[in-house]
């Protein structure tokens, strides 16, 4: 491509700028009137698409796009999971998934054959309406914090097999074509796909570790997140060359790095790249829509619609209620799959290469597929909240569970409206209710939310605004004012709810501080990991009070009272022994010597001439509490406080002085003595008193 002329536009800019500006002033206008992003985006690529206004009509870069919005889409999802609970998944994967696959083929097929559709194409059919849309119901059960509720879990079980399936599907289509094939090719074709998989993950799993701790003691974010994508986008290529699906070698790459102890650091990388692809991809899916042939053709794409709702709908809920399955869950999982996925316009194209089209219609049959396929997906938004709606009402708990997905302000109660810098009390238990009088008495502003209405009747009786509705979900955290809030408090949950929770908040407001109670020792890891940012154990307190007053009983100081509170767990089997938490640093932190550190007359206003302190433990303080490692140690020149650096899983020493206010740190690895600002975002040279601005954010 020769080099553009001063002043000259790029052909492909238009376009791109068109897609970018469309999609956010279309979702900025979705939102103002609650219209699910997902939906905006399908609106957006219909109205500039070629079909509609044709401000983008080469759909080639726009296809790119999206494909690479599916890869990234699907490496998040792998490294949010890991190969132990994906190995928990393996009945409803294989047995679900196989089932779904099964019945929704086979159900198309015998209503196709009735019809006097060639057997052929009426299993080609089949397994185009078999497959569901992963991009859209592993984005919708993400934004609503439902990954891990009973029907999110189903769900992706189903969509994990259909994938897999995908490899299949695609291999058998030249044998019901014009071209032929033998059954010895497919068998063939697919030893050697599960072979090359297996060859991925082993490669993979024994490559990745040290080349990601390589990448890490660097600490250069950019070259993280340049492997990150390199790992993603590579592993896909690898598995696409033995046929098998694009997006299941994402989705193995993502699995692979969640084993690692970069995975929370991955994800926090990648994430705003895959937003702005995966908006791609569903601009994309609405581009392919006729607006003209579904005018023309109505009754012909409702009735289709009505058709693979049913269907869709029926097998996945028939496939939850052979794994035996509450019938509240069936319906929520058929729901949230009652739509036909991106990888069936992948099948479709490869179908008519070999002519076969839907239901043997010829264009029409395509045409009339996409445009059911899209309205489909358009509404599998309302679709997925009506279900879990439906889903919730008919658990066991009605007195409780019918108020899931509800909020109400509860009447008579003060609103929460208008309150600002609060306390959001997620719950209203035994914990909240001491904790509820105590605010409420200092006359600190606080908002409860809780589904029990017994416990809504008693905050009321305080004259404590309250919401009945489950913390769970984003809307009542809105509505309970989390954006206005000072503090979340989660004070009566179980680890794995309070975890939920806890991932709904944080979507929600990253900086919030949220601070949970917990039963067990062993419950504080999996929470600080979910993204608590304290969290106060019963048995831990217990332990450190009894340890702080014993040692004060013979005169003497205990250094960190948690600390030793973990011992006293482990003797009681109540906590497994902690992992190696040095990690690759090779620092000795001496917590007795004081750390003096000389700045010149250069130094930032953040600090004096002159520090002098005392580091406060021999490790990373959060690491040690949690029974993680680090990378580098950095002590904060303001209190003491031993944290890890940026490069480390959860860079502790940024978020003490996100939490504390405290900006200067000092490295205190082997032969290091600069100091970092991170207020200013510089370095700053020790003794020589000299400062030089740091290149990149890397402390």
């Amino acid at each position: 491509m020769p080099p553009l002329a001063a002043g000259s536009t790029p052909e492909f800019l238009p376009e791109i700028a068109a897609l970018v500006v469309g999609g956010a002033v279309v979702a900025y206008v979705g939102l103002r009137l609650n219209i699910v992003p997902i939906v905006a985006f399908l609106l957006t690529g219909i109205v500039i698409g070629p079909n509609a206004l044709g401000i983008v009509s080469d759909l080639e870069i726009v296809n790119a796009a999206a494909e690479v919005g599916v890869l990234l889409l699907l490496f998040t999802i792998g490294l949010e999971f890991s190969l132990d609970r994906l190995k928990e998944l393996r009945r409803p994967l294989f047995l679900g998934g196989g089932l779904q696959v099964l019945l929704a083929t086979l159900v198309t097929f015998l209503v196709l054959m009735a019809a006097g559709v060639d057997a052929n194409v009426a299993l080609f059919s089949g397994m185009l309406v078999s497959l569901s849309s992963t991009a859209i119901v592993l984005k919708l059960l993400a934004d609503r914090g439902e990954v891990g509720s009973d029907h999110g879990r189903l769900a992706v079980s189903v969509l994990l097999f259909q994938d897999l399936a995908v490899v299949a599907m695609v291999l058998l289509v030249p044998v019901l074509g014009e071209s032929g094939g033998s059954m010895w090719d497919i068998v063939r074709a697919l030893g050697i796909a599960v072979a090359i998989i297996v060859a991925v993950m082993v490669f993979a799993r024994r490559l990745l570790p040290p080349v990601l701790e390589r990448v890490a003691r660097t600490c250069s974010p950019e070259l993280f997140l340049l492997t990150i994508v390199a790992i993603c986008i590579g592993t896909a290529y690898g598995t696409s060359l033995a046929g098998v699906s694009v997006s299941l070698g994402a989705f193995l790459a993502g699995l692979v790095v969640s084993e690692s102890r970069y995975s929370s650091q991955a994800l926090g990388e990648i994430l705003p790249l895959q937003i702005i692809f995966s908006a791609t991809f569903f601009v994309s899916i609405g581009m392919l829509l006729d607006v003209g042939f579904l005018v023309d053709n109505l009754a012909m794409v409702l009735g289709a619609v009505v058709a693979l709702l049913v269907v869709k709908a029926l097998t996945a809920g028939a496939a939850v209620l052979a794994l035996r399955e509450r019938i509240g869950v069936a319906i929520a999982t058929g729901l949230t799959l009652a739509q036909v996925g991106e990888f069936s316009f992948v099948l479709a194209t490869a179908g008519a290469l070999e002519g076969l089209t839907p239901a043997g219609l010829g264009a029409d049959g395509t045409q009339g597929f996409i445009a059911a396929t899209v309205l489909l997906m358009a509404a599998t938004p309302a679709l997925s909240a009506f279900g879990a709606r439906v889903g919730d009402r008919m658990r066991p708990e009605e007195a409780v569970d019918t108020l899931v997905g509800r909020t109400e302000p509860v009447a008579g109660a003060p609103v929460a409206e208008g309150i600002s810098d609060h306390v959001l009390i997620a719950g209203y238990g035994e914990w909240a209710r001491g904790i509820t009088r105590v605010l409420r008495d200092r006359d600190v502003p606080l908002v409860v939310t809780t589904l029990s209405p017994e416990g809504a009747t008693d905050a009321h009786e305080l004259g404590v605004p309250v919401l009945l509705g489950d913390p769970a979900r984003i809307m009542t955290l809105n509505e309970a004012g989390i954006g206005r809030a000072k503090v979340v408090v989660i004070p009566d949950d179980g680890a794995e709810r309070a975890a939920q929770v806890v991932g709904v908040v944080r979507a929600l407001d990253p900086d919030m501080c949220v601070i949970v109670r917990a039963r067990y020792a062993e419950d504080e890891g999996p929470l600080m990991a979910a993204g608590a940012t304290h969290v106060v154990t019963e048995e831990l307190a217990a332990s450190a009070l009894l340890l702080t007053k014993l040692f004060k009983a013979f005169g003497r100081e205990l250094g960190d009272a948690f600390l030793e509170a973990k011992q006293v767990a482990q003797y009681h089997g109540r906590q497994a022994p902690p992992r190696a938490v040095r990690g690759t640093s090779n620092a000795a932190v001496d917590t007795e010597a004081p750390i003096e550190v000389e700045l010149g007359p250069a130094a930032c206003e953040h600090i004096g001439d002159h520090a002098s302190v005392v580091p406060q433990t021999a490790g990373c303080e959060e690491c040690l509490r949690i029974g993680d490692s680090w990378v580098h140690l950095r002590v904060c020149l303001t209190c003491g406080h031993v944290g890890c650096c940026d490069s480390s899983p959860n860079r502790h020493a940024r978020m003490h002085h996100e939490r504390e206010g405290h900006h200067v740190m000092r490295s205190i690895e082997p032969g290091e003595s600069w100091v970092y600002c991170f207020a200013d975002d510089r370095t700053l040279l020790e003794r020589s008193g000299e400062d030089t601005a740091a290149p990149t954010r890397t402390r």
